[in-house]
């Protein structure tokens, strides 16, 4: 068991958290103050990679929505960090290690696709790894998982149906699509985007591929769900940034959440 987990399970007295969430660029926050039971900096947990970007805070927060204790990762660290794909896998074994069986995944991306416009949401359906990594490469920990484990339901059909369903109750207009994932950290050239509708392609970000592949390893059940912030290279006459990114991100940070606590209510 990594240290971290030991932090952590000392913290709740062996609590055990089913539900894990991991926050995207510029979402600061899920639960509302009443439903926070206490928080741990990324400081304090040794095999955390610690975030460098703004938009990311760098804390697990624990709480409780629906009566479902859930551990939220508030941000999360890239391979353009400088962080190698395996210190990736940290924060999703340590979420398996805590009782996580269900993982909502959110991101910030570019959209592919010009009927997807900034502050859409797009359910992830599967991904496309053109980002030269992948967190697995390396001895095989048989604690975790299988050395060559299978990605046909990555994301789960099960959670996306009900997210779906979540989406329709809450008349939050839902997108599905495939998301790809490039190391960063500069935004793709107008070519590579070409490349990428051509591939099939819907979406692109910088994050949530390691963290899909890690929580499928370790059998946790995984849904994600892109909040799209801007028109990538090529579709926009407008030039890209990390502020723009923020930016669109929190205004549809409203969205974002309240589809996931319907979702949620949805589960057993």
């Amino acid at each position: 068991m990594l240290k971290s987990s030991k932090i952590i399970l000392k913290k709740t007295n062996n609590e055990k958290y089913p539900f894990g969430i991991i926050l995207g660029s510029g979402i600061k926050n899920f639960f509302e103050k009443k439903e926070i039971k206490f928080s741990i900096s990324y400081k304090n947990l040794p095999e955390f990679p610690k975030p460098t970007i703004k938009g990311h805070s760098g804390k697990i927060v624990f709480g409780s929505v629906y009566k479902k204790k859930i551990a939220c990762l508030y941000g999360r660290s890239h391979i353009y960090e400088g962080h190698t794909p395996n210190k990736l896998a940290n924060p999703i074994r340590v979420l398996k290690e805590i009782g996580c069986q269900t993982l909502v995944i959110t991101n910030a991306a570019g959209s592919l696709n010009k009927k997807m416009s900034s502050g859409s949401l797009m359910l992830i359906s599967d991904h496309i790894n053109w980002s030269g990594f992948n967190p697995l490469i390396g001895p095989n920990d048989d604690n975790y998982g299988t050395r060559f484990p299978d990605m046909s339901d990555a994301y789960n059909l099960d959670l996306r149906q009900k997210m779906h369903k979540a989406s329709k109750i809450g008349k939050i207009p839902l997108y599905k699509g495939v998301y790809t994932m490039y190391s960063g950290p500069n935004f793709e050239t107008p070519a590579e985007i070409k490349a990428l509708r051509v591939i099939g392609g819907d979406a692109v970000g910088m994050s949530t591929v390691p963290e899909v592949i890690v929580a499928n390893h370790c059998g946790i059940k995984t849904v994600a769900i892109s909040l799209i912030t801007n028109f990538a290279a090529g579709l926009s006459k407008n030039k890209l940034s990390h502020e723009e990114t923020l930016r669109e991100a929190q205004k549809g940070e409203k969205n974002i959440v309240k589809l996931i606590k319907i979702f949620l209510n949805l589960l057993k």
